[in-house]
């Protein structure tokens, strides 16, 4: 039903940003197969796999993918394959075979998706690295976080999640749009650093502008404003508060029962830090939910800070259908959502090659050749 049902992917299985971004075309429509090793990966993190959300909705096949026999399976999936998503380090896939000249010599309609940290070249394309790192490097860790103290982490939401498998998928979609046309494929070459700086494309401009300081807190939106910030309440919860424009800002004051005082004016950042304790106190003399309630009728952007398990019930989320459960396991709903081509979870995660016989069975693998692959050890 997807809008992108119809289109073949092989996915070459791994953690991180690349098996989000397969997710979202799955979710999408997209028929992807997870090719992974018949060993086990080693990575250090055993959990069940229906813990594993964003495997959800595809197949998986454990192949060998050094072994003669294995190399052939993988080619002849590639060969019919619209797309393909890799996350290796530089260079691997060319030594096994399965680089860009080499697919695009048996199939030159094929986009070929590459997910690296540091990108494909570079001072830094063979370094190890991790999203904290990628933030690290781009200057997006040294915005976030309390003044006089440590930079904040922002979960792997920024760098991997964002600047990676978010990139990576809408590159995929659009040179699968252009390969209608031109009938050729091409590389779509993702690297994180890369997808970091683009979502930093505004604060470039601030800080070009003299907009921006580069000491936390002292900014609009980083926590300096007193009307952009996050406050606790009494019972140790949290709210949050955005009341950027003017009028918001005058609803915010309402409900906080300070029309009239004296405060300093909204955007005097001299007078910031007194009007964040004045708002700190305030909203210290109720509980979350007291505020919550306080807030009703005011467009004052406020929301209080919620749990996982909070969000996923609260009422905006339970009419938009926002989460679905999948064998015990809470998950998001598809996004972003389609009017006429609804995406839908394809099913739950599967394990490592518990799809073998009947995936490759299904993209045009014989029976007797199956069994010859599993007698010679190339799928497991």
């Amino acid at each position: 039903m997807g809008p992108l049902s119809g289109v073949k992917i092989v996915e070459f299985g791994g953690v991180g940003p690349g098996p989000f971004c397969a997710m979202l075309l799955s979710d999408m429509g997209a028929e992807i197969l997870r090719v992974d090793r018949t060993s086990p990966s080693g990575l250090g993190v055993e959990k069940e796999i229906r813990f594993d959300t964003t495997r959800r909705g595809r197949r998986s096949v454990a192949v060998d993918m050094k072994s003669e026999g294995g190399r052939e399976v993988v080619h002849s999936l590639i060969a019919q394959a619209d797309g393909l998503i890799e996350g290796f380090r530089p260079g691997v896939m060319e030594r096994l075979g399965f680089g860009p000249d080499a697919c695009f010599a048996y199939n030159p309609k094929l986009v070929y998706g590459r997910m690296t940290g540091w990108g494909q070249d570079g001072p830094l394309a063979n370094h190890v690295g991790h999203d904290i790192n990628y933030l690290a490097i781009s200057g997006a860790l040294s915005m976030i976080g309390r003044q006089g103290q440590p930079p904040s982490i922002p979960l792997n939401l920024v760098a991997d999640l964002g600047g990676g498998g978010l990139y990576l998928a809408l590159g995929i979609v659009a040179a699968l749009f252009e390969a209608k046309s031109s009938g050729r494929g091409q590389v779509v070459d993702t690297a994180i650093l890369d997808g970091v700086a683009s979502l930093l494309t505004t604060f470039y401009g601030y800080t070009s502008g003299g907009l921006w300081n580069e000491e936390r807190e002292h900014n609009l939106i980083d926590g300096g404003a007193p009307w952009y910030n996050v406050y606790e309440t009494s019972d140790g919860k949290y709210i949050s508060v955005g009341a950027v424009e003017a009028k918001f800002y005058r609803e915010l004051l309402k409900a906080m029962g300070l029309e009239g005082a004296e405060l300093p004016s909204q955007f005097d950042r001299a007078g910031w830090p007194e009007a964040k304790k004045v708002f700190a106190d305030v909203f210290g003399t109720k509980t979350r939910d007291e505020w919550v309630a306080a807030m009703e009728g005011y467009e004052a952007c406020f929301a209080p800070v919620l749990t996982l398990k909070e969000a996923s019930q609260h009422p905006q989320y339970v009419k938009r259908n926002g989460f679905t459960a999948m064998e015990g396991v809470t998950h998001p709903a598809p996004a972003p959502r389609f009017s006429r081509t609804p995406s839908q979870i394809q099913g739950p995660p599967h394990t490592d090659g518990a799809d073998t016989d009947a995936a490759l069975t299904d993209w045009g693998i014989s029976a007797e050749k199956l069994v010859a692959l599993r007698n010679s050890g190339s799928i497991a």
